[in-house]
């Protein structure tokens, strides 16, 4: 039914994304989702950071819904894991081999299971969960990489309703070898992630951003 919704939904009544998401159970609840949700995407209306990074020759591994939510363009390689537990252990596995490019990871819990249903003590594990395993993520890095963590939105659990909240979001930034904190501030756009990530792999693309490579290296 998603895939018909799909073919439907393009020109004139386009929209970004159907999102088919099973789920069991058989009265009001008890339900509960499956790991088998798919997102099917349009494609995006011109080159990606991930597309750019491909034409490169760069590897482009995509842990989670990353695939689907590109529609499968530009990335070489996806672990389609479902929930947090299983998206970090997918990015360990990856780390654990030699790549040469960008490592994409969407971390679903917070929105999916967390924060549309206002679980503030489910949100508040999960985050101290990430938090254990921030140091083995760390740990996994070579000299020279860079970590991103950042969010699409936000997805508050303590605020009413089942909507995001809001669309600041953290952005951090980490390489061994910076040598103390150093102020982002607040970005003009999203977009300044994928102009960083750009300049790292030494591509001219710049998507109508700024990226903040250089204040990462001073």
């Amino acid at each position: 039914m998603c895939k018909t919704a799909r073919e439907m939904l393009t020109g004139e009544l386009a929209v970004g994304r159907v999102i088919a998401r099973p789920f069991i159970g058989s009265k009001r609840g008890e339900f509960s989702r499956t790991p088998n949700r798919r997102d099917f995407s349009l494609l995006p209306h011109t080159a990606s950071i991930l597309d750019n990074l491909k034409s490169a020759g760069k590897d482009v591994l995509a842990v989670g819904k990353i695939e689907d939510i590109f529609a499968g363009r530009g990335v070489t390689r996806s672990n389609h894991a479902a929930g947090n537990a299983a998206c970090i252990q997918a990015t360990l596995e990856y780390m654990a081999e030699p790549f040469d490019g960008l490592c994409f990871v969407n971390l679903v819990d917070y929105d999916m299971v967390f924060g549309h249903r206002r679980d503030v003590q489910g949100y508040a594990d999960a985050l101290m969960a990430f938090d254990r395993a921030l140091p083995g993520i760390q740990a996994s890095l070579n000299e020279g990489d860079l970590l991103v963590i950042t969010a699409d939105h936000g997805c508050d659990p303590t605020f009413t309703g089942t909507d995001h909240t809001r669309e600041y979001v953290p952005l951090l930034a980490w390489m061994k070898e910076m040598s103390g904190l150093k102020d982002l501030g607040v970005r003009s756009t999203f977009a300044d992630v994928a102009a960083t990530i750009s300049e790292y792999f030494g591509l001219s693309e710049r998507y109508e951003a700024t990226s903040f490579m250089k204040e990462l290296e001073e």
